[in-house]
C-alpha cells in the first residue's frame, strides 16, 4: 500500500500573507459578488457569505483556475457554520483548481457537488449536505488529495450514495485509474432510507471498472447511523485503501470489500444492524473489529466476518464488464484478532459461488454466542486455523478441531458496552502466531504486548483512548 501522502489545507494564514494578498474582510451579500471575489482570489483568500439562502443557477458558483497553496489555501465559507444554505441546480463546481476550502455551507441543490479530476487538494469541511431525493449523490470525488472532514450526510430515501470516490471520466481498462489518498475524517452519515436492493451506499470506495487500481484511500473515525440504503455502508470497490476506527449503528449496511486487493479493515466498530464485515479479492487485512448484535432481518442468517466465495479466482486488467461484476475469490485474506459477539454466526463462508478461497488465514478471533453457530464455513481447504477461542452456547459448527479452544474469555461490558476482558480471561496471552508485522495495538488504543491477548481487546485497566463513536465525536460541530 502506498504511503497517504495528503496534505492538509487547514495551516492559518499569517498576517504577513495577508498583507500581500489581503482576504475579503466582510461577508459579501450576493452571489454575483462571491462569484466575483472568487473570480480574484490568490492563495490565503478568506472569501464569507453572508448567512441566508441562496438558489443557484444552472451554471453554478464556478471556481476555475484558482489555486491556492497547502500551507495558504483559498477559503469560501458560510459567515456562520450552518447559516448559508445553497438551492437550486447547482452549487460550487470546479476546474482547474487546487488547494480550495469550503466549510460551513447547508447543500440542498438538485444536482451532485463533483470534485472534479484536475482539481486537486479541496477540501470540504463542517458542511451539511441534505440533497435528499434531488441528487443522485451527494458528492463525488474525482481529483486526488482530498479531504472531506467533518460534514453530515443526512435523509436521503432515493437510490444514490452520499460520497462516492471516482476518478477521471476517460478511465482505460488497461491502466485503471482512480482518485488518488483521499482522505474521510469524522463525519456522520445518518439516515439512509432507499429500500431497494442495491444502490443507496453512504460511501462507495472505487467502481468495479476502477478495482484493480490503489486508491490509497483513508477512511477513519466516521459514525454511521441507521444507513439503510444497501447492504455495504462502507463499500470497496478498489485497491490499497485501510477502513479503520469508523462506528457504524443499528444499521442495513456494513462494510464489504467488494472489488479490489489490499484493502486493511481495523479496528472498526459494527453494532447491531443486519451486516458486519464481507470480504472478496486478495491480500486484505482484516484486525482488531469488534462486531456485536448483527443479526438478519425476516428469518435470514447474518455473520460477524463473511469470507465470501467466488466467481471469479482473480480479476485481470481488460477482462469484460461481465467479468470485472463477477466476485473475485479472496486469496491469502488475513482475519486475525477480532472479536465477533452475539450475531446469528460469528465467522461464515459462501457455497453459492464455487471458486473457493485460497490461502487464507483465521487466527487468534474470539467468538462468543448464544445461539446458532459460530462457524459455517463450507469451503476449508484455502483456510489456515489456529488459535481462536470460542465460548457461549452457541455451536463450534464447521471449524476443525484443531483451530480452536472452548475457553471462557470472561467479558464485561464497559460503559460504552463494549465487552472486554477482565482478570483470568482464557483469551489473555493465548494467541498462537505473531502479528506483531501486523498491528502493535488493539481496538481501544492500547499498546499489545507479546504474546498478545486473542480476540481485538489487549486487557488493561488503562481508559480505552478509542470508544465507539457518538454523533457529538463526528460531524460540523466535532473538534
Amino acid at each position: 500500500m502506498k504511503r497517504r501522502t495528503f496534505l492538509a489545507g487547514t495551516v492559518g494564514v499569517t498576517a504577513a500573507v495577508f498583507q500581500i494578498r489581503p482576504a475579503f474582510a466582510a461577508p459579501v451579500t450576493s452571489l454575483a459578488q462571491l462569484q466575483s471575489a472568487i473570480n480574484s482570489a490568490t492563495a490565503g483568500t478568506t472569501i464569507t457569505l453572508a448567512n441566508g439562502s441562496y438558489a443557484v443557477g444552472s451554471s453554478g458558483i464556478t471556481i476555475t483556475g484558482r489555486n491556492g497553496t497547502t500551507s495558504s489555501p483559498i477559503t469560501i465559507q458560510a459567515e456562520t457554520r450552518g447559516g448559508v444554505t445553497l438551492t437550486g441546480a447547482k452549487s460550487f463546481v470546479f476546474s482547474n483548481s487546487s488547494n480550495i476550502t469550503i466549510s460551513g455551507f447547508v447543500f440542498k441543490q438538485t444536482s451532485s457537488l463533483d470534485l472534479a479530476a484536475g482539481s486537486n487538494r479541496i477540501r470540504l469541511t463542517r458542511n451539511e449536505f441534505a440533497l435528499g431525493s434531488a441528487a443522485s449523490h451527494s458528492v463525488v470525488v474525482r481529483g486526488d488529495d482530498v479531504k472531506i472532514d467533518r460534514n453530515l450526510f443526512r435523509d436521503k430515501s432515493t437510490v444514490g450514495c452520499y460520497l462516492v470516490i471516482d476518478g477521471p471520466a476517460n478511465n482505460d481498462p488497461q491502466h485503471e485509474t482512480i482518485a488518488q489518498r483521499t482522505y474521510i475524517l469524522r463525519n456522520h452519515f445518518r439516515d439512509h432510507s432507499f429500500s431497494g436492493d442495491n444502490g443507496g451506499e453512504p460511501i462507495r470506495l472505487g467502481v468495479s471498472g476502477r478495482a484493480l487500481a490503489d486508491a490509497d484511500a483513508t477512511v477513519e473515525y466516521n459514525l454511521f447511523e441507521r444507513v439503510n440504503g444497501d447492504p455495504e455502508a462502507i463499500s470497496v470497490k478498489s485497491s490499497g485503501s485501510t477502513i479503520r476506527y469508523n462506528t457504524i449503528r443499528s444499521s442495513l449496511g456494513g462494510i464489504v470489500l467488494r472489488h479490489g486487493n489490499g484493502n486493511r479493515v481495523e479496528g472498526n466498530y459494527i453494532l447491531g444492524g443486519e451486516n458486519g464485515i464481507r470480504i472478496y479479492g486478495n491480500d486484505h487485512l482484516i484486525v482488531n473489529n469488534y462486531v456485536d448484535g448483527v443479526h438478519g432481518a425476516d428469518g435470514s442468517t447474518s455473520a460477524g466476518i463473511v469470507l465470501g466465495s467466488g466467481s471469479e479466482r482473480d480479476h485481470t486488467p481488460g477482462e469484460s464488464e461481465d467479468s470485472r461484476r463477477g466476485n473475485d475469490a479472496p486469496d491469502r485474506v488475513v482475519i486475525v484478532l477480532n472479536t465477533l459477539r452475539n450475531n446469528d454466526k460469528g465467522i461464515a463462508g459462501e457455497s453459492n459461488r464455487t471458486v473457493q478461497p485460497l490461502s487464507c488465514q483465521i487466527r487468534d478471533n474470539l467468538l462468543v454466542g448464544t445461539t446458532g453457530n459460530l462457524t459455517d464455513l463450507p469451503y476449508q481447504s484455502g483456510i489456515t486455523f489456529s488459535g481462536n477461542i470460542l465460548w457461549g452456547s452457541a455451536s463450534n459448527g464447521t471449524i476443525p478441531s484443531a483451530g480452536f479452544t472452548r475457553a471462557d474469555p470472561r467479558l464485561a461490558a464497559g460503559t460504552d458496552s463494549v465487552y472486554r476482558l477482565t482478570t483470568g480471561s482464557a483469551a489473555i496471552n493465548a494467541t498462537t502466531a505473531n502479528h506483531a508485522s501486523r498491528v502493535t495495538d488493539d481496538l481501544d488504543g492500547h499498546a499489545r504486548t507479546a504474546p498478545y491477548d486473542v480476540g481485538a481487546d489487549e486487557y488493561s485497566t488503562a481508559t480505552p483512548v478509542r470508544r465507539p463513536l457518538t454523533s457529538a465525536d463526528v460531524g460540523p460541530n466535532a473538534t
